[in-house]
């Protein structure tokens, strides 16, 4: 069962102002996240954007032959669905559920309207869309740049930083696809951080058992990205 949450564990909906989330709180409607679950597919119109609370959504580019790669990933820092305040309505990416959880769903014309009050709320989505910017900037970079096991750390890192424990349900073979890479490869850098004895990882269960050994191993894209998350928005407001 998925433990009951409130909309202000999501840290974007813990910063607005009383004004703003007297506005939005009747308009918020809670949705279960299960693993899988797409919230859009590339091209699709959006009609409401999403705010988990628990849980991580990947965002994924997948080409016409079938293959993806991750993007950017949300979790309760954040929200899905950027495209509907930032005036396109639509992206070329996929939404995709990748770690179980819920969230707390918004329609479409409550966001649009409250950014075009051009108040708190628009500064505060604009600042959360630049550190979702850097994410996937750095994840290019990290991509084109990195060894596996190095984008496999920050990987591990970043998911971890959004999600309350130090364990994630993964499968190698949802890995691969998240990083774009092949599954043969995911299963050699795991038994690195295995051996090294930075993760135990069990049948599609990784256990994180030396954190900051893990975070000494990867490579500088962790740090470049919690930097700007850090600097950009509000500081985590206790739920």
């Amino acid at each position: 069962m998925t433990r009951p949450d409130t909309p202000r564990q999501n840290q974007l909906l813990a910063s607005l102002p009383d004004a703003e989330w007297q506005r939005w709180k009747p308009h918020l409607e809670m949705v279960e996240l299960p693993l899988g679950k797409v919230l859009y597919e590339s091209g699709e119109q959006m009609k409401s954007v999403c705010f988990p609370t628990s849980g991580i959504v990947s965002l994924l580019y997948v080409l016409n032959s079938g293959a993806s790669a991750e993007i950017a990933v949300v979790g309760s820092e954040g929200l899905v669905g950027i495209s509907l305040f930032m005036g396109g309505g639509s992206t070329p990416s996929r939404a995709v559920v990748q770690s179980s959880g819920t969230g707390y769903r918004l329609p479409a014309e409550v966001v649009q309207a409250e950014f075009e009050r051009s108040g708190p709320v628009m500064h505060l989505l604009l600042r959360y869309t630049q550190a979702l910017i850097t994410q996937m900037s750095q994840t290019a970079v990290c991509n084109r740049h990195h060894t596996l096991d190095q984008q496999l750390c920050r990987w591990l890192l970043l998911s971890l930083d959004r999600l309350p424990g130090s364990e994630l349900l993964m499968t190698q073979e949802l890995i691969s696809n998240m990083l774009g890479v092949r599954r043969e490869g995911v299963t050699e850098a795991a038994l690195k951080l295995q051996t090294a004895g930075l993760i135990r990882y069990v049948r599609g269960r990784i256990s994180v058992l030396d954190r900051p050994k893990l975070e000494e191993r990867t490579c500088e894209c962790y740090q470049v990205v919690k930097r700007e998350y850090d600097r950009l928005l509000p500081v985590r407001a206790a739920s």
